[in-house]
């Protein structure tokens, strides 16, 4: 989720402002977004999920993210990959998703060019951090919804024939992975990730 720095509720912790005061999003910034993974099959499932997000709110997503894992088999590349008309008709009559036949197919591709990555012996997890040379970029705290390294990143997977990867759902995505730390400078998370980094 790109998201502009800020802080709300003088009472609570200072933390970025679009986490609101739902508990499940105020539960996803201080526990998962920006901290840094390394996981090759989680860094895709969230490519994955910020692809899908495309044009919608991050919360949305939230609260399907179960119902994604459950109907895209726990995001496991393999089983994924393997998916034909079947399974996206069954996908397309899923209300619990995002039924988009375009994000749909473009993350079963997606799935495929990872495998095809992997068994070239091409790690997922390495090739995105390599970007960063491996290290987390600490933001400077200015609201951006991209940056010259996301719009690096997104035509390259675009090269590989990833889709719903344009600079813009990279950024969020670099953001939420923790490659970037852009939590507010008031945000409580941020020292606490830097930490983590």
């Amino acid at each position: 989720m790109a998201a502009p720095p800020g802080s709300h509720n003088p009472g609570s912790p200072s933390r970025c402002s679009w986490a609101g005061t739902d508990e499940r999003m105020v539960a996803y910034h201080d526990l998962e977004w920006g901290v840094p993974e390394r996981d090759s099959r989680a860094l895709w499932e969230k490519l994955v999920l910020d692809g899908f997000q495309a044009g919608l709110a991050w919360s949305v997503i939230l609260n399907k993210r179960d119902a994604f894992r459950e109907a895209f088999a726990g995001f496991d590349p393999d089983t994924v990959a393997a998916f034909g008309e079947p399974e996206i008709e069954a996908l397309l009559g899923n209300a619990g998703i995002v039924r988009s036949r375009a994000k749909i197919e473009a993350a079963i591709g997606s799935a495929r060019i990872y495998c095809e990555m992997r068994d070239g012996g091409e790690d997922f997890g390495e090739f995105c951090w390599s970007f960063s040379d491996g290290e987390v970029i600490e933001a400077a705290g200015d609201w951006v919804a991209k940056t010259p390294l996301s719009e690096q990143i997104s035509k390259e997977l675009k090269r590989r024939g990833f889709k719903f990867v344009g600079p813009v759902i990279v950024y969020a995505w670099m953001q939420a992975v923790g490659i970037v730390n852009d939590h507010a400078p008031d945000c409580f998370r941020r020292a606490e990730v830097r930490e983590l980094a």
